[in-house]
């Protein structure tokens, strides 16, 4: 074995672009998803699922659907083997009761899982699921949300306290001399990743295998032990290459089934969730409604900000879309209250949806800054500027680092911001009024306590393994980087093992936490194995491992307010015969500690902007209030954003250093979302001096906002 020797360092590969280590694979179809691999004797499972919203199951025709060519079995609630949810998840939180499927006759929402037919053939299967006769006694149901909806509660949430409050509210809003109160809503949204989810599970030798799409197979692993009552040794999970996640691909009802009916057949059992299945079964973002006080003296520096938000959850599962969170980092003010509240209502538990929160939360805040700007007569940015808070509005702790103010210097040059004259609807390009708006963004920074291993192999390579999912965020190829540097070496002789729970205890991808606390973990194995192979004078010691557990480092970090920032821009284009918005260019500047590969971080913040132009101009789930189910649950019928209406987006970085930070990678795949909705929102009522505060600003809307400027 060879070693680079001690005091010479090649290049760094952290900091340059690279293109994914996994890449030809995927273009060559050699990467296998979880619906791809094969098994020997491979059945196949179909759920079916609800056609009531309220009520319970009264009785289920299973035995035509036995008789039927190759079905194997029928699970339903009278014969489904049990299961047991009195426990905490790997999360911290109670399962969600709809992962438990078939315990009981109850049906709390349209689309319920009732049963799940296995056949020899998905074709077979789901024949037979849809000759299933289910009989049900029907109850009334209530789907109804609504900001005054009496049943409101405020409930804790992953964004913290339900409440936070300070100073007299009323007495520094009655001082103001500028006060904007104002409504703003978001829609149901819903994250469907193009790998639908699947998941295949078999016993093997006494231990149940199983090979899924997920943000994180020991998170499965450790829920599914809980379940079924199991050693958590006996339970191995893998997830080799995952379409997409976004929050969605926890422990979701399909895998359940999958191991339920691998247990009763003693054979392989595939479930996959049809594309309509998943606007049921793999959570969503809750609809919201938020009111915004803002109070502020004649030179535009807050008195008073009040940020409340109402979400909806389940009745068998709270989750709440804690929108009020981002007001508690943006902007400070002598009298600061915010409040998450939820309701209850007959409808699937909403679940983390990419940045869950600040998404919807920023729409609204953000929004009404510009409002308060253009009362106040004073510019959108400067408004922003004037506010920047010396330390955390609610928790008092020092930033970090808070370079929000030289991401909106930046990108203002960029955008061409000095040009812009602030009056709404003086431009105009034949049909077209043409606007520009700005926002803020911030998403949190954490880190989770994680293991790596770290191999010197015989022919002079390395590999490193840990418990990380690659989701389509380039994590494979970040941390290969992040390995080859530790080890000083070049990086064709890193190989990065990822995506099984036997590698032991890692972060999820999720919370744009992963890289930063896979990066740790790597770093710290691949380091001391540097070390060690130093000492070893050249002998080459074949097959040595070092294992790392960051748990104690990530303890002993110093708690500060950690966040990623960004500054939005878009420039729009609105035809008001028609009510057409067009989003014609958007620039991202954003402070985001180290960058790692700048050519997938480049993807991941400007497909978090793409994403904000269809939360703000296209998504929107309607359910039916008769039915209680979605009008067009498929990709027809929700409509997202498509090449035609990605216009150029550009995302770039600032120095963002922070030197008390051992990692110094703050995450990118959520803060690019975040307040791309409100510059474009701010950029429409540039254009057309109307101010829409319900999202998605639809053509049919701004026809009848009117009279535009």
């Amino acid at each position: 074995m060879t070693t680079t020797t001690p005091g010479i360092r090649a290049v760094p590969a952290v900091g340059t672009a690279h293109t994914r280590v996994e890449g030809r694979d995927k273009v060559t179809g050699a990467a296998r998803y979880a619906a791809e691999i094969p098994f020997t004797e491979l059945t196949h499972g179909w759920l079916v699922l609800s056609t009531i919203t309220r009520g319970r199951v009264s009785s289920v025709e299973d035995a035509p659907v036995l008789a039927m060519p190759g079905v194997l079995a029928v699970l339903h609630h009278g014969n489904a083997p049990r299961v047991d949810t009195d426990y905490v998840g790997m999360l911290g939180m109670a399962p969600d009761p709809t992962i438990a499927v078939f315990q009981h006759d109850r049906v709390p929402h349209a689309g319920w899982p009732v049963a799940l037919v296995v056949a020899e053939t998905s074709e077979q299967a789901r024949e037979a699921a849809e000759a299933l006769v289910v009989h049900y006694e029907e109850e009334a149901h209530d789907v109804a949300f609504s900001g005054d909806h009496p049943d409101a509660s405020p409930i804790p949430g992953p964004g913290g306290p339900a409440v936070t409050e300070k100073g007299d509210l009323e007495a520094e809003l009655a001082a103001s001399a500028v006060v904007l109160d104002a409504e703003y809503t978001t829609p149901e949204e819903h994250h469907n990743s193009m790998e639908p989810h699947a998941v295949t599970a078999l016993w093997d030798g006494g231990r149940l295998e199983v090979v899924d799409s997920n943000q994180g197979t020991l998170w499965v692993a450790a829920e599914l032990a809980s379940l079924f009552s199991l050693d958590p040794a006996s339970v191995h999970v893998r997830s080799e290459h995952v379409g997409g996640g976004f929050g969605s691909k926890g422990v979701r009802a399909h895998q359940v089934a999958a191991v339920m009916a691998a247990t009763v057949l003693s054979r392989p059992v595939r479930v996959v969730m049809t594309r309509r299945q998943m606007f049921s079964l793999a959570g969503y973002r809750s609809p919201t409604t938020q009111r915004v006080r803002l109070g502020a003296d004649a030179e535009g520096r807050l008195r008073a900000l009040e940020h409340s938000c109402l979400s909806r959850t389940s009745t068998v599962h709270d989750f709440i879309e804690s929108g009020a969170g981002v007001a508690r980092v943006m902007y400070d003010a002598p009298a600061h209250h915010t409040a998450n509240r939820v309701v209850r209502l007959d409808v699937p538990s909403p679940t983390f949806m990419r940045a869950p929160g600040e998404a919807p939360g920023s729409f609204a805040l953000e929004s009404a800054l510009d409002e308060l700007a253009e009362k106040l007569g004073i510019d959108p940015i400067e408004l922003r500027t004037r506010n920047e808070p010396a330390v955390g509005p609610v928790s008092g702790l020092p930033f970090s680092t808070r370079n929000l103010p030289a991401c909106f210097e930046e990108g203002a040059r960029r955008f061409g911001w000095a040009d812009r004259d602030p009056r709404p609807g003086v431009r105009r390009e034949g049909r077209w009024l043409i606007g520009t708006g700005t926002a803020a963004a911030s998403f949190f920074v954490g880190a989770m306590p994680s293991t790596a291993a770290a191999t010197a192999e015989a022919d002079g390579t390395f590999t490193v393994r840990i418990n990380a999912a690659d989701i389509g965020t380039g994590a494979r190829t970040a941390l290969t980087l992040i390995a080859a540097d530790a080890l000083e070496v070049p990086t064709d002789r890193v190989r990065v093992r990822i995506g099984d729970s036997d590698f032991g205890p890692a972060m999820i991808a999720g919370g744009s936490m992963g890289t930063r606390s896979w990066a740790w973990a790597v770093t710290a194995a691949a380091g001391e194995l540097r070390e060690r192979l130093a000492l070893s004078d050249g002998i080459p010691p074949e097959g040595i491992t070092v294992r790392s557990d960051t748990t104690a480092a990530v303890g002993a970090l110093a708690q500060k307010e950690r966040h990623s920032f960004g500054a939005q821009f878009a420039e729009v284009a609105v035809d008001v015969s028609t009510g057409e918005v067009r989003v014609r260019r958007m620039l991202g500047m954003f402070a985001a500690g180290r960058i790692i590969n700048p050519l997938t971080a480049r993807g991941q913040l400007t497909g978090g902007m793409i994403w904000g132009i269809s939360m703000a101009l296209h998504e929107e789930a309607v359910r039916d209030h008769n039915t209680g189910a979605l009008y067009g649950a498929d990709l027809a019928g929700y409509h997202v954003a498509s090449n035609a209406d990605v216009p150029l987006v550009e995302a770039d970085w600032v120095d963002d250093p922070d030197p008390d930070d051992p990692v110094g990678i703050k995450g990118i795949g959520e803060v690019g979302i975040v307040g791309a909705a409100a510059a474009i929102a701010n950029a429409v009522w540039h254009a057309t001096g109307v101010r829409h505060r319900n999202l998605p600003i639809r053509p049919d809307r701004v026809i009848t906002a009117g009279p535009h400027v």
